[in-house]
């Protein structure tokens, strides 16, 4: 493996809004192949707890058009923004696939939450950057009834299952501009020894 390659891919990933794809169809057999990706994430006791609902052609709109609808059904009248329902409904219009990625809660007690959430963000982390590296556009999302149990129902889950975001991919025209870190990595790191 070359160090240079996956530090490139890794340091050039961007998150991209949906509103910036163009509307461009990823064949199903590379989301197939990102989803193998995500698939060999590193996983305590081989419980292997990501999930992954893929919405494509016409079920994208559907999606966001539900997604929509539980906003609106769910927002208390007075937080209800007109704004942000069209902007849930719209999400989609230019993206080609949406995947809904969630923790599924296996039943041995030994294996904490958080070490299952953390399985399924690396299982997503895999995703995006197989992603980065075909030139898909991607946005890793958790707004509007993301973490809702109005979208847990939606969606078939149980009551010990987790949401952990909304995946939209398509392709871009423009590359969004270079990343930055805003904190030095040596305030983040406490060398010992």
């Amino acid at each position: 493996m070359n160090f240079e390659i996956i530090k490139t891919v890794i340091k050039n990933r961007r998150s991209y809004k949906p509103m910036l794809m163009n509307g461009k169809k990823i064949d199903d057999d590379i989301i197939n192949n990102l989803l193998e990706l995500a698939d060999w994430a590193p996983t305590h006791a081989h419980t292997e707890p990501w999930r992954f609902v893929v919405f494509a052609n016409e079920a994208v709109q559907q999606f966001c058009n539900d997604h929509a609808a539980l906003y609106k059904a769910n927002a208390p009248a007075e937080k209800f923004e007109t704004a942000k329902y069209e902007k849930i409904r719209h999400n989609g219009d230019h993206c080609s696939h949406i995947i809904a990625v969630y923790m599924k809660r296996g039943a041995n007690p030994k294996i904490t939450v958080i070490e299952e959430i953390c399985a399924v963000a690396a299982a997503v982390q895999n995703l995006l950057l197989g992603a980065a590296s075909l030139n898909i556009a991607a946005l890793w999302s958790t707004g509007g009834l993301t973490f809702h149990s109005a979208m847990k129902n939606y969606l078939g889950l149980r009551e010990e299952d987790q949401m952990i975001g909304l995946i939209y991919l398509g392709y871009a025209d423009k590359a969004i501009k270079e990343g930055s870190r805003i904190i030095p990595l040596n305030e983040k790191v406490d060398r010992r020894g």
